[in-house]
């Protein structure tokens, strides 16, 4: 729960998943062409790729809190799957979630 101006506010925050391979990542710079460069909670900085699927439907900036996929056959490139608005990313940090 999230205290929001005296209210108490349930949020629903989705936490990656270990089995599928889902790690959190914070986006650092934005390269074009629907790539971006992120650093993950596992310390290693990757380059993300937003699907079209995603791409006007999450709008990505730096400094938002995303969950990626690391490709399976090169480490160092992943597809990002889910962008966490403000309220989320807050209680993300909140619960440790976040470094």
């Amino acid at each position: 729960m999230v205290e929001i101006k005296g209210t108490e506010e349930v949020i629903r925050v989705r936490i990656p998943k270990k089995g599928k391979r889902e790690v959190l990542a914070i986006v650092e710079k934005m390269l074009g062409g629907r790539r971006v460069t992120v650093q993950c909670m596992d310390g290693i900085e990757r380059m993300a790729r937003i699907p079209g699927r995603l791409k006007r439907r999450q709008w990505v900036k730096i400094g938002d809190v995303v969950i990626i996929v690391p490709w399976d056959f090169q480490d160092e490139k992943a597809e990002l799957i889910y962008r966490y608005k403000r309220p989320q990313a807050e209680w993300l940090r909140k619960k440790g979630y976040l470094e």
